[in-house]
């Protein structure tokens, strides 16, 4: 097994090596508005410190986002009303980004002109970590071989479709983070399970930071943690979901602050045109997700999902029902939007399969560990073999 798993983190490496050779590659100015619009707001960031979450285009004083979009050739780069991403709120007389915060924050730790081939790198080697915890929990040979597909995978998909947005890049990371920890906390029934909840609300809600669609990340637990109480009605299933929410809000609130600043209120959206239209069940857009390397992956997670609720029991049998859940909410949310990208589902797909691939593993580990029901009944049969031999006075 340890030359199995040598062999096993080689190819690991060697996925991230080409994929850092690939995003070497990369240009920064490829001519897309949300590239610019996620810069802009790093930009903002490096000049304004916490003060970057006001995004409005009156203080474009030096020009950053005009000259970019000069560059790229958009034929009304100087007219500040026809900005792509930019969205006019009329209770702040202010013309702000649609995007939250977080992309923005997280390419601003780079030096300008050098932002996003550090993000994704950074974003490949945290995946690849993941991969190799992963590969500590395999203890026989078919999940060491399912650790293997599922990393190299994992690895190859921070290059497409990960690319197509560089809001995705870090909410693969998250969900690999958030996917372990939920594994964790169906497989803990210990004192840590608030602890537990906590940190995945967290997590779940920093997410809303980089992406605003990742709010629906939650719902599946939310509405898990809301089915609980409401079943037992105890004090430990209020707290649950109090921590669960109460983190969830902490992590989102960079968000929740720059749409009061930008939008006057933190629960009015500063998105607009498609991305608000009302929900609609269009052939087209579905049929091209079923074209899409998104759709497959959506499949594997639900049959995965209930090979899980169907062969386990306990505390993995819930986590099936949460996974089930969100699943759902959020196929239905997105395939009736009026938009298609290659990138929608995936964080509902990495945070599914990232949490199935732990708690798999964790029925295995023990599956490995305990005695199974086959060496039972053999131990049973061998014990009444004995009995025969034995009369009331001893050996025959």
């Amino acid at each position: 097994m340890k030359l199995i798993k040598l062999l096993c983190g080689i190819g690991f490496l060697v996925v991230l090596a080409s994929n850092i050779l690939t995003i070497s590659r990369w240009s920064e100015s490829r001519g897309v508005y949300d590239d610019i619009c996620y810069l802009r707001q790093a930009h903002l960031f490096q000049r304004f410190g916490l003060d970057g979450l006001n995004t409005d285009l009156k203080r474009e004083d030096d020009q950053y986002l005009a000259n970019k979009l000069k560059e790229m050739d958009y034929p009304e780069w100087n007219v500040t009303t026809r900005a792509p991403c930019h969205v006019w709120m009329e209770k702040t007389k202010k013309t702000v980004l649609q995007y939250p915060p977080g992309t923005g924050f997280m390419l601003a730790l780079f030096p300008e002109g050098f932002q996003v081939m550090p993000l994704y790198v950074l974003a490949s080697i945290v995946i690849v970590g993941f991969a190799f915890l992963a590969m500590t929990y395999a203890s026989t040979l078919a999940s060491l071989a399912l650790v293997a597909v599922f990393g190299d995978v994992a690895i190859y998909l921070m290059i497409n479709p990960t690319k197509a947005s560089y809001s995705v890049a870090p909410t693969m990371m998250v969900c690999a983070l958030a996917g372990w920890l939920t594994a964790k906390l169906f497989a803990d029934r210990s004192r840590h399970r608030l602890v537990l909840l906590a940190l995945v609300g967290l997590l779940i809600g920093l997410s809303v930071n980089l992406r605003l669609p990742n709010l629906f990340l939650s719902a599946g637990y939310c509405l898990y943690l809301a089915g609980a109480f409401l079943l037992a009605r105890s004090r430990e299933t209020f707290l649950q979901g109090a921590a669960f929410g109460v983190a969830f809000l902490i992590g989102m609130a960079p968000t929740l602050i720059a749409h009061a600043i930008n939008a006057g209120s933190p629960f009015t959206t500063t998105y607009g045109g498609q991305d608000v239209a009302p929900r609609e069940l269009d052939a087209g857009i579905l049929w091209q997700y079923f074209g899409d390397v998104q759709f497959t992956l959506l499949a594997i997670a639900a049959a995965w999902t209930a090979w899980l609720w169907r062969y386990s029991q306990g505390g993995a049998r819930q986590a099936a029902i949460l996974l089930a859940t969100n699943l759902v909410v959020n196929a239905i949310f997105f395939m009736t939007h009026p938009i298609f990208t290659p990138y929608y589902v995936m964080p509902i797909d990495m945070l599914t399969l990232w949490t199935l691939l732990f708690a798999t593993l964790d029925l295995r580990g023990r599956a490995a560990a305990e005695p199974g029901v086959p060496q039972l009944e053999e131990a049973l049969k061998r014990h009444r073999r004995s009995m025969v031999h034995l009369g009331p006075a001893g050996p025959r």
